[in-house]
């Protein structure tokens, strides 16, 4: 018998990601946030010197026009700021504020509590396997 679509890896991986991505974005609604904010957000808050509006593109690998947006809504939340970068002035830094910090704590344990839904069929070391995984394709492209 032939490969059926369900064995497509890219398909499987394009919906698995789309359920995940749902059931996250429904968990931080509750504090204001999507995917793409939050990963703005906890990147910002996991380096206390900031980063880039460039670094946060590559690491997430969005266009910059994307990344300006995403800061500008957050900045306007008040859960990050820009700064001046002190080893180049025309470089503006992304920090997580005070607040960003208090709503990335509470926004990042109502996406883990999201996951266990979709999560569900999986025990402790099926997940850290899937992580590895996806981690090495991740950086290996990147």
């Amino acid at each position: 018998m032939g490969r059926t679509f369900a064995d497509d890896l890219g398909f499987l991986l394009s919906r698995a990601s789309g359920v995940v991505v749902r059931a996250t974005n429904a968990a931080l609604a509750e504090h204001g946030l999507r995917v793409r904010q939050y990963s703005v957000l906890a990147l910002a808050e996991e380096s206390p010197e900031g980063l880039s509006q460039r670094e946060l593109g590559t690491v997430l690998g969005l266009d910059p026009s994307q990344v300006v947006l995403l800061v500008d809504e957050l900045v306007a939340a008040g859960l990050v700021e820009r700064r001046t970068s002190p080893s180049d002035r025309r470089t503006r830094l992304v920090v997580a504020t005070p607040e960003g910090r208090r709503v990335r704590e509470a926004a990042g344990q109502a996406a883990d509590a999201a996951l266990e839904g979709p999560l569900a069929l999986l025990g402790e070391a099926e997940r850290d396997r899937l992580r590895d995984m996806l981690t090495r394709v991740w950086t290996a492209a990147g």
